[in-house]
């Protein structure tokens, strides 16, 4: 089944879901732990707090960062920084999928969130990172 923007809901990450945002990233961390620049055992102690400063570069003005909602299950989860030099260049951050939302259009519906975000604030260059063993996330951002 493809999921649609009917079936899924789209949710900037703010202080008002920090027990979602603080969920899906120890399960991105947890199931991916070689997609991202830090680790489940680093985060999993971190506390409110350091929590909330993480979520300071997602305020909406100089990032944000956005979860996908299946009923009150959270499938997913992408952010995007504007580049502190060029505010016309962005980077995608922080991508992850479920193992049971993959494959299934939740990624294409997130980052049409994140590059609508992004052209509103006028950047003309998204870019992201891939490590080059993750061959489904590789055809996923070629496609």
């Amino acid at each position: 089944m493809l999921y649609s923007k009917e079936m899924v809901r789209i949710e900037q990450i703010t202080l008002h879901n920090l027990a979602i945002f603080k969920e899906v990233r120890l399960r991105a961390l947890e199931d991916s732990p070689s997609a991202f620049g830090s680790t489940y055992a680093r985060e999993r102690d971190f506390t409110d707090a350091e929590r909330k400063a993480r979520l300071e570069r997602w305020n909406g003005v100089r990032g944000v960062g956005f979860v996908a909602m299946d009923d009150e299950v959270v499938c997913k989860i992408a952010g995007v920084l504007l580049d502190e030099k060029n505010a016309t260049h962005a980077q995608l951050v922080s991508m992850w999928t479920a193992p049971t939302h993959r494959r299934k259009g939740v990624g294409r519906l997130l980052v049409d969130e994140v590059v609508g975000w992004a052209v509103q604030r006028g950047v003309v260059v998204l870019q992201l990172m891939v490590t080059s063993k993750n061959e489904p996330a590789i055809r996923f951002y070629v496609l």
